[in-house]
């Protein structure tokens, strides 16, 4: 097996209508995304051409939009439907997604889930 590179993106910030109780339900609420996409860079290296890249700005954009295009009960439902996308749209091999959910425990600085999948994971589905 290769190994992989990494491109990251830390602390993007997205809001989504998001929760399971009623007054999560009225406005969208700010949510901070760190994605670790797994690439095989090489080609992108060697011709220093976007079109050989992995666009980090275009995955950043579709994250946001994705967010706030949809309301969600749970951030798993989000984190799970965002992995299928981005896997759909660009190739990348693995990700790892982490989605922050701040002020969701009023004790806590913020909740977080943390997902991992690879490519392979979809393709028993279909996807």
């Amino acid at each position: 097996m290769n190994p992989l590179d990494h491109i990251l993106i830390t602390g993007l910030q997205a809001r989504a209508v998001i929760g399971v109780h009623a007054w999560e339900l009225h406005q969208p609420r700010p949510l901070l995304i760190d994605v670790e996409l797994g690439v095989d860079a090489k080609a992108a290296a060697a011709t220093d051409r976007l079109r050989d890249a992995v666009d980090y700005k275009a995955v950043s954009d579709e994250i946001v939009a994705y967010a706030a295009s949809k309301e969600f009960r749970l951030i798993e439902t989000l984190a799970e439907s965002l992995a299928r996308l981005l896997f759909e749209r660009h190739p990348i091999l693995s990700l790892r997604l982490t989605i922050g959910k701040p002020g969701a425990v009023p004790e806590a600085r913020g909740v977080a889930i943390r997902i991992d999948r690879r490519r392979e994971d979809y393709a028993v589905c279909g996807r």
